[in-house]
């Protein structure tokens, strides 16, 4: 059976302190319903929730007891929800702000790739005429060690070494370069075939 439990510290509340008002008593309940009041919480019972009344009996204020595991992550699965389902209410209201019709999403969208495509025919370009660079000194560092199989030619010119080195280094960067091109204009495709369908979802579009 469920009892009130009053604690002595309840019973000798000052006059003065009733008088002004400022008394406050705490309400609690234990694990077996048992109902607890006092000025002041015990130290098994800190981490429960409580209920904060004035010297009327009235509940001024409530104190959450600490969280378990359980519901602090449920609060932060919570806490993600809202935060996505915010994230979404604004792209959505930027989606309808900035485009009048799916037509207009599909001409930015080919913009944009046009812009990587065209970056990516001057860099190829650049490459050829790297690689026929490359070839030619390869060709020359040939006659000089360590690239000859002649024992007796002479070590190669460092100027010539450091030629070739630049080359290869400057033809790796552009091939990484392209790769990038590609993986972004795939990107915007992705990102903007996404906003099309979410825009005929939002307009009621077939």
């Amino acid at each position: 059976m469920r009892k009130l439990v009053i604690t002595t510290a309840l019973l000798v509340l000052s006059s003065t302190a009733l008088a002004k008002g400022e008394a406050k008593v705490y309400r609690w309940v234990d694990e077996d319903g048992n109902v607890y009041y006092g000025d002041s919480v015990p130290v098994e019972f800190r981490d429960q929730r409580k209920d904060v009344l004035d010297d009327t009996g009235v509940m001024i204020d409530s104190i959450e007891g600490k969280k378990t595991e359980e519901e602090l992550e449920q609060e932060r699965l919570e806490n993600e929800r809202t935060e996505a389902k915010e994230m979404q209410l604004r792209k959505d209201r930027a989606l309808l702000a900035t485009y009048l019709s799916v037509e207009e999403i599909v001409m930015h969208r080919d913009r944009r790739v046009e812009l990587f495509q065209a970056q990516s025919r001057v860099t190829e370009l650049y490459l050829k005429n790297l690689e026929r660079r490359l070839q030619k000194l390869r060709e020359e560092a040939s006659r000089y060690q360590p690239y000859s199989q002649d024992t007796s030619a002479p070590m190669i010119d460092e100027s010539l070494a450091e030629d070739l080195r630049k080359t290869k280094d400057t033809i790796s960067r552009h091939e990484r370069n392209l790769r990038k091109y590609a993986t972004d204009e795939k990107q915007i495709i992705e990102r903007f075939d996404g906003d099309i369908a979410r825009f005929k979802l939002l307009k009621g579009l077939d």
